[in-house]
């Protein structure tokens, strides 16, 4: 028998400085039955994943200070975790195919919740296979 897939058992961490953004985008997860975290920085970021192995999803912005970008964080957490499905954002550039990590995916902002979250269920159903 194959078991149903627990959504609430896999995490995402959201990546964003914008307090409000951050906010809207952690309930976007949630109300797509995943657990979320969220980060405003990219060391706050590997901080997260460095304690919470149920994250399985990168979802940041592009633009954000500390020490790396999210384009930056999502190859640093490609390599070290790989195969983490990453999403990056931004509604400033365009990031190309080619700058992404492998896998990666991009979505201009401002973007549908209901494709993101169409998104984070397909990416969840790939890595629980």
């Amino acid at each position: 028998m194959i078991r149903p897939f627990d959504r609430s058992r896999f995490a995402i961490l959201v990546v964003e400085d914008e307090p409000l953004l951050l906010l809207d985008a952690l309930d976007m997860v949630e109300d797509a039955g995943f657990t979320a975290y969220g980060a405003s920085n990219a060391d706050e970021a590997i901080r997260l994943l460095e304690r919470h192995d149920d994250i399985r999803v990168l979802f940041t912005d592009v633009d954000m200070p500390g020490s790396m970008d999210g384009l930056r964080l999502a190859h640093a957490v490609r390599d070290r975790w790989p195969p983490m499905g990453i999403i990056v954002a931004s509604g400033h550039i365009r990031v190309k195919a080619e700058e992404l990590p492998e896998n990666g995916m991009f979505f201009p902002k401002p973007y549908l919740p209901s494709i993101v979250a169409k998104t984070l269920h397909t990416i969840a159903e790939r890595l629980a296979a």
